[in-house]
């Protein structure tokens, strides 16, 4: 009896590993998500970094290339949650996959925690690669505060990550999640993080913009960065977006 206790939970874990390592095949298979999650960012933080040069000027406190460099980590983050991971688990509902985990015996859990894997993989996978891109074009600015900006990082993945397993267990099809999923993300992309800064933007417009869950991921991440701020405030609104996406999520999409 003792022996099938234990063996349950590694039974657990072995098959949860299992299908990660099955997921991360498929999405690796499929060139819509390569290019939206991975190519689209990093062109975009190219071609915005370098109109706006590396010399301080327009408004920008610092290196225009480099304030931009720390905003597209979050845009890594937001395409993740808001359109990988709805379209992906979307189309298993739509398929039926859900429902043959379930009668093949999985964990409850087992999908979930594997999605929410699958999330945080993608978002360090993507945010590697832009800065391995970014740096010999505009080379990579100093991390003034390197735990508040990794705490940032995860903080918000994992509330990102959370919110996309939740769309996508939620969306009835894969070409819904894949439109409410840019609807939500262009806006937070254009807003809050990758697009104007807001200091230009008329109050009314930086109103929304300063509040939109994916511009406060990114002020927890960049302004300790590039020591503009601590990020504290935005981090303990991020933090409670996280537990409650994350319970959220969890629950939603057991099998």
């Amino acid at each position: 009896m003792t022996t099938t206790t234990l063996d349950r939970p590694r039974a657990g874990a072995g098959v949860t590993r299992r299908l990660l390592v099955q997921e991360l095949r498929l999405v690796a298979r499929d060139p819509f998500t390569l290019t939206f999650t991975l190519a689209f960012p990093i062109v975009a933080m190219l071609v915005v970094g370098g109109a706006f040069g590396t010399r301080p000027a327009h408004g920008f406190p610092l290196n225009p290339s480099h304030w931009y460099i720390a905003s597209y980590f979050t845009v890594m983050i937001g395409a993740t949650g808001l359109v990988l991971l709805p379209v992906h688990i979307a189309s298993y509902r739509e398929r039926g996959v859900l429902r043959r985990f379930a009668a093949a015996g999985f964990p409850r859990w087992s999908f979930a925690l594997a999605e929410q894997a699958l999330g945080l993989i993608a978002v360090a996978v993507a945010g590697v690669a832009l800065l391995l891109v970014a740096a010999p074009v505009y080379g990579v600015p100093a991390v003034q505060d390197p735990v508040r900006v990794g705490v940032g990082m995860l903080v918000g993945a994992i509330a990102f990550v959370s919110i996309g397993v939740l769309l996508g267990t939620v969306l009835p099809s894969a070409r819904a999640a894949q439109a409410i999923g840019l609807l939500l993300y262009f806006p937070s992309l254009l807003l809050g993080v990758g697009g104007p800064p807001t200091f230009v933007m008329p109050p009314v417009m930086r109103a929304i913009a300063e509040h939109l869950p994916l511009a406060l991921v990114n002020r927890s991440i960049r302004d300790p960065w590039l020591g503009l701020g601590d990020g504290t405030g935005p981090l303990l609104i991020v933090t409670a977006i996280a537990v409650l996406a994350t319970i959220l999520a969890m629950r939603r999409s057991r099998l």
